[in-house]
């Protein structure tokens, strides 16, 4: 979640505000996608116990079943990719970003975006294209003959949002860049170890906050 910043007037010339509201608004999509995704398969849990008990108990199991799993898979998938990246949830090598600061860390991250920025879009492109033949050709499921369009055109859709995230990562870091003294927003701040390990285990339980502030002052 990102935090609240006091926004300056300085702040507010290097186009600060606008992104941090377009960056808030992309995240209550991918909030509302990273929700439905876990709700589904939440629910795809309980269809599949009721498929092993209807088959084991009735001899009755659910048609389509299996059709329906292969096709869900876009959901779990894809449907959270966007999400997982604003959240920084994905792994990111830092090894030598790590070892980078100012200018030079701000122009690899940047690169990095373009370069993901292409690739993205390279998948967009076929994923629509795969998307649309099997909507104008009736490609369907095997068993069940479920229509497989809806589930091909959920990844273009996904994908779509990352490049938005991607985007609007882009442009934070370029605006790092030109202004190197503003706050930063709506990008990936490289994480302390230490730091890291520590937020880890306050949210396992491991660590209280109050410890980790006794910690903290015998230290000093």
């Amino acid at each position: 979640m990102p935090q609240s910043l006091t926004w300056t007037p300085a702040m507010e010339a290097a186009g600060g505000r606008t992104l941090d509201r377009f960056d808030r608004f992309l995240r209550s999509i991918e909030r509302f996608t990273a929700v439905a995704s876990g709700l589904f398969i939440f629910g795809l849990m309980f269809v599949g116990v009721g498929q092993i008990l209807g088959r084991k108990l009735f001899n009755m199991p659910i048609f389509g079943y299996i059709d329906a799993i292969e096709m869900s898979i876009s959901v779990f998938a894809f449907l959270a990719i966007s999400y997982c990246e604003a959240v920084n949830g994905h792994v990111r090598m830092e090894l030598f970003l790590g070892k980078l600061h100012g200018l030079p860390l701000w122009l690899a991250e940047a690169t990095g975006q373009v370069l993901g920025l292409l690739v993205i879009g390279v998948l967009i492109y076929f994923a629509w294209d795969h998307a649309m033949r099997a909507y104008n050709f009736g490609d369907s499921t095997i068993d069940a003959e479920i229509p497989w369009w809806p589930s091909k055109m959920l990844i273009p859709f996904a994908f779509g949002l990352l490049f938005l995230r991607m985007l609007v990562s882009f442009v934070g870091y370029v605006r790092m860049i030109f202004n190197p003294g503003v706050a930063p927003v709506a990008i990936h701040m490289i994480a302390d170890v230490r730091e890291l390990a520590k937020e880890e285990a306050t949210e396992a339980g491991v660590v209280t906050a109050e410890n980790d502030e006794t910690e903290r002052k015998a230290g000093t």
